[in-house]
């Protein structure tokens, strides 16, 4: 990939995002090139949005995973937090076809669009704060782009956090709990979840049952009058 790119591309609808060799954040660059020299097979860049940009519904992680989007190139494809996610989005008519944790697989949203906080593999799966602060202007297009989505969910705690940054929000007016509902400005509605990885899973702090039962909550948002 060219290093000549430039570091911020346009998207339709007002919304914009990093360019393959972004470098705006050394740390999140220099390690997408050390990736690029030992797994030259993977996507290696940052991760764009994946569903229509006119969807009610938008879906925020925290960022790509190693093996997963930083290998497909689309949001939690070809991780284990991908398997909950695209199965409950499926179970909730907001994709169809099957996901088969690849980008070719032919699956689809519906109404529906998933992004991440911070758009580029990190060391440890952890960004720090100010990566996420550098990244921050690429969620708040996502958040504020006409149209904007009415109902957003958060996967988890730190992904609420940048969301409520993102909306120029105060987070002791919207404390993070799993199905959680938020009322935000201009009638929009935020719903929390805990993370669906291996570990909330695995350990039972997050069943696929409570997974279901936040996203139930997102529907019903989505299906009211005023979504």
């Amino acid at each position: 990939m060219s290093a000549t790119r430039s570091l911020a591309v346009s998207l339709p609808r007002g919304r914009s995002a990093p360019g393959a060799d972004c470098t705006l954040c050394p740390r999140l660059a220099g390690f997408r090139n050390d990736n690029r020299a030992q797994l030259p097979a993977h996507f290696n860049a940052p991760v764009p949005s994946f569903g229509h940009p006119a969807a009610r519904l938008l879906v925020v992680g925290l960022a790509p995973g190693l093996n997963g989007a930083n290998k497909t190139g689309r949001p939690f494809t070809g991780d284990y937090a991908g398997d909950l996610l695209y199965a409950t989005l499926c179970k909730f008519g907001f994709a169809t076809g099957t996901y088969a944790a690849r980008p070719d697989d032919g699956l689809t949203l519906n109404d529906c669009r998933i992004t991440n906080a911070v758009r580029c593999v990190p060391p440890q799966n952890k960004p720090t704060g100010p990566e996420a602060k550098t990244c921050r202007p690429f969620l708040v297009d996502e958040l504020t782009a006409k149209p904007a989505p009415s109902v957003i969910f958060a996967l988890g705690q730190v992904a609420h956090v940048n969301i409520l940054s993102a909306l120029g929000l105060r987070r002791a007016a919207h404390p993070f709990g799993h199905a959680a509902i938020h009322d935000l400005p201009g009638g929009r509605t935020l719903v929390d979840s805990y993370h669906c990885s291996r570990y909330n899973t695995n350990t039972g702090r997050l069943t696929e049952a409570m997974f279901h039962d936040a996203f139930a909550k997102a529907k019903a948002a989505v299906d009211s009058p005023a979504a």
